[in-house]
């Protein structure tokens, strides 16, 4: 172990709380991790800078905290798509698959070569991570997308996914149906048909994830903007 490795390491240690390692357990985390708050985990970042040596080092600890550091750490450009797919697969808790896909994966020069190879992936977590590309191009650009195509997959796949998938592909139904009007109805159907997130627990303010509430409300908020 290096001496800026451990430093760091202490430095996050010494940040973490029992109570957010209860969160974490929670949501998935194993007991490889501190309990630091993710706003903390960001400042430590700013501090630091890039680091891209660190960064690796950071990500061989398969330590929650330092993983998330890692991904804050290093720039998207700089990674081959092998290099970001070999970080994929050894991912093991929602929490960096989400910051993974958020800070490096979406700004990934190679996103779309990526996500059509990882779109025919076994591996959940790259399947996931295909998925929410998949997502993002529904709600940005789907031009060039066989959207009826992806309706078909969804209607034929979503109920039998794993769990971890099933997430970001029905981020991706719903983002069919918010954004293509011509499709909307048929993904409000298969929303319906399939229940996925039916009772799912939402916090007031927020919006359920069950597709045909998901959809009409952003179309409803949408319409009422002008």
């Amino acid at each position: 172990m290096t001496p800026i490795l451990k430093e760091t390491l202490n430095q996050l240690e010494s940040l973490g709380s029992e109570k957010v390692r209860v969160q974490n357990l929670k949501h998935g985390a194993t007991e490889n991790q501190f309990g630091v708050k993710l706003g903390d985990i960001r400042k430590v970042a700013t501090k630091i800078k890039q680091n891209d040596s660190l960064a690796k080092e950071l990500w061989d600890t398969r330590n929650l905290e330092a993983r998330l550091l890692c991904i804050l750490l290093l720039k998207p450009e700089k990674l081959s798509s092998e290099e970001v797919e070999q970080m994929l697969r050894s991912v093991d808790c929602v929490q960096v698959a989400d910051w993974l896909s958020s800070y490096i994966i979406k700004k990934h020069p190679q996103k779309e070569a990526m996500r059509l190879k990882w779109m025919e992936d076994k591996d959940p977590w790259v399947l996931r991570a295909g998925w929410s590309l998949t997502w993002e191009r529904t709600t940005k650009n789907h031009d060039g997308l066989d959207l009826d195509a992806l309706l078909d997959r969804i209607e034929n796949e979503m109920g039998q996914a794993d769990p971890l998938v099933q997430w970001t592909m029905n981020f991706s139904l719903g983002g069919i149906g918010i954004h293509s009007k011509k499709h909307r109805e048929r993904a409000i159907a298969i929303g319906e048909k399939l229940g996925l997130y039916r009772d799912y627990p939402v916090s007031k303010g927020c919006t359920s994830p069950f597709v045909p509430i998901w959809v009409r409300e952003m179309v409803s908020r949408e319409k009422s903007l002008g």
